[in-house]
């Protein structure tokens, strides 16, 4: 019996294989990604910053440094939460939990003499709790994130307020700057790195120096290592590991998740224990940084975060989203609050133009999102 395949038959298999071995154009492949809207208006900004600030100093590497520093401290809380957002919650206790954060920091060290790593640990205990908590509560009641996360924000702030008035009368705690030389951990939060290379390229005369001969940048802060490092780490995890996919399942259908044997309550139950990590480690870095906690840090930085991840594509449904893109939205936000500062604009309009970005970025992420579907 002759078993070879008919014209019509190997004319339809090559068909049915180029059609699943296609390649889709660069452009398309673009427009699929999360990131591409937050990029394009990345190069939008500093188009017009560049312009708009010329001669201003913004540009240069200590204007460099500081709006990346801007973009560092929302960048760590972005990252979490664009991790979390993607696994289909919100996290609206990310600010309070700055401010108890910093608050169980300089008590046990400044009032009670802890070493600072003591301290910094009993926060990341506490963090970690919190999250739990968070996460738990969502999982069994199936209240939504923002409820549950909406009770938190005022709890962990009435903490913070309570215990520092409890424990020392007053609500800002100062001295944490003397216990930080030769503590191990404290380290990790305060100071720059690359001092070493910038004071040779300041030798070869490739940055500029002061009166005394110094490097006007003297070093990286530490903050932006800690931005890029979670924002790597993070995309990472997203595109390269099985937990990354259970966060987009999670995200995208949960319960379509649970019975594919996706963990989906331990996955958001991390999720939220990140959130509360990142804030811890602001909180440490605004420590260290300023030597003093407050009660009141942190306010409103769980909606800039929220807002940095929905300028870098992610969608508030959950499911879709990017670690980078969320770099991005918070690098927008950096040189629109310094590229404000630099051209001389009044500051008292940059929450106009914080709201606008956001109706823009969403309604673009939307609009770039079907044409990616169309595209497909």
């Amino acid at each position: 019996m002759n078993s070879t395949p008919s014209p019509e038959a190997t004319s339809a298999a090559e068909e049915t294989q180029d059609e699943r071995l296609r390649k889709l154009p660069l452009w398309k492949l673009a427009l699929s990604r999360p990131e591409f809207g937050a990029l394009a208006g990345t190069v939008l900004v500093l188009a017009f910053f560049i312009v708009a600030a010329s001669g201003s100093g913004m540009f240069t590497p200590s204007g460099i440094i500081n709006f990346l520093e801007v973009a560092a401290q929302l960048g760590i809380l972005a990252t979490a939460a664009a991790l979390l957002m993607i696994g289909g919650e919100f996290d609206l206790s990310i600010g309070s939990m700055i401010g108890l954060a910093g608050i169980l920091i300089a008590i046990p060290a400044v009032q009670f003499g802890w070493p600072l790593w003591a301290a910094i640990m009993l926060a990341f205990a506490c963090a970690g709790i919190v999250g739990w908590i968070n996460g738990y509560l969502v999982n069994r009641t199936g209240l939504p994130s923002f409820i549950v996360t909406l009770g938190f924000l005022f709890i962990l702030r009435g903490l913070a307020i309570g215990i520092s008035r409890l424990l020392t009368g007053r609500t800002q705690i100062g001295g944490v700057q003397d216990h930080i030389p030769g503590d191990w951990l404290a380290s990790l939060f305060s100071g720059e790195v690359g001092t070493g290379l910038f004071n040779w390229m300041a030798s070869q005369g490739w940055i500029s120096t002061n009166f005394a001969g110094n490097p006007a940048v003297t070093g990286i802060p530490v903050s932006i290592v800690w931005w890029l490092g979670l924002t790597a780490v993070a995309t990472w995890v997203l595109l390269f590991t099985p937990y990354g996919n259970w966060i987009f399942a999670s995200g995208g259908d949960a319960n379509a998740a649970r019975n594919s044997g996706v963990p989906v309550h331990r996955v958001k139950i991390s999720l939220f224990i990140f959130t509360a990590f990142s804030a811890t480690i602001f909180a440490c870095l605004q420590v260290m940084d300023t030597g003093s906690a407050d009660t009141i840090r942190g306010l409103l930085k769980e909606l800039e975060a929220i807002i940095a991840v929905v300028i870098g594509g992610a969608l508030l449904t959950g499911g879709y989203g990017s670690a980078v893109g969320a770099a991005l939205g918070a690098l927008i936000f950096g040189l629109v609050q310094m590229g404000i500062f630099y051209t001389g604009v009044n500051t008292d309009w940059f929450k106009v133009f914080l709201g606008v970005m956001l109706l823009v970025a969403v309604l673009f992420n939307n609009f770039m999102r079907k044409k990616a579907m169309e595209a497909k």
